[in-house]
């Protein structure tokens, strides 16, 4: 939503576009899971004692929304995508198959998974690790409005400090705000790997696949201290 209170800034959809292209133009496979705050905060806002499921639903919906409107901007800069929902929309979306989706990014294809799960009560946070796992991803990179993983909100707390190594275990117990606790024991137990860094500074995502130091990474073990 770029500055705005809510709703899709075209110039961030834009360079979010431009970034894809990048790294796709790598040989990178890319699945992305997206959200849709942006969108269902102005519906909340205007909303009178929506219950959980409802709204879990309406936004859904919104991350769908989100999902097309990437989707154009991926295809106006070359790269061709395929957009899948757990909810059923065939007018709008793939089904999400497992296999189909595996094999769309073994053509090359950037996948873009919309609708969450599709069950209320889970987050996109929780979406994108069961993804991640079904299409045997390498690594969940997050992007979010600050540079890492940090003690405390960076954006309220000047004196936060950044974890550039963090295990799951000390993530979970001193209850940071990387994903949600589902999201996080998924990786765990899989052992699947989160980036998390700047989506919002240009060039980063380029940058982090290239293997520059950039973010903070959340796994199994932290590296031996020299």
């Amino acid at each position: 939503m770029g500055k705005k209170e809510f709703g899709i800034d075209a110039r961030v959809l834009q360079r979010y576009a431009q970034e894809v292209h990048d790294v796709r133009a790598l040989g990178v496979e890319i699945g992305i899971v997206i959200g849709g705050g942006n969108i269902y905060r102005g519906v909340e806002n205007s909303s009178d004692g929506v219950d959980k499921v409802t709204g879990d639903q309406m936004g859904m919906l919104a991350t769908v929304i989100n999902g097309l409107a990437l989707q154009s901007a991926l295809e106006h800069h070359g790269v061709f995508t395929r957009l899948m929902s757990p909810v059923t929309m065939q007018q709008i979306a793939e089904p999400f198959i497992r296999r189909r989706a595996i094999r769309h990014l073994e053509k090359g294809r950037v996948v873009i998974f919309g609708a969450g799960t599709g069950n209320p009560y889970f987050t996109t946070d929780t979406a994108a690790s069961l993804r991640a796992l079904e299409i045997h991803a390498d690594v969940i990179i997050k992007g979010t409005r600050v540079d890492g993983v940090y003690d405390a909100d960076p954006e309220k707390n000047p004196k936060a400090t950044k974890f550039r190594h963090i295990s799951y275990d000390e993530v979970l117990r001193k209850d940071l705000k990387v994903m949600d606790m589902t999201a996080i024991t998924l990786c765990k137990e899989n052992n699947l790997p989160i980036i998390v860094f700047d989506m919002n500074k240009h060039g980063n995502f380029f940058k982090l696949v290239k293997g520059e130091d950039i973010g903070s990474k959340v796994s199994s073990k932290q590296p031996k201290k020299n």
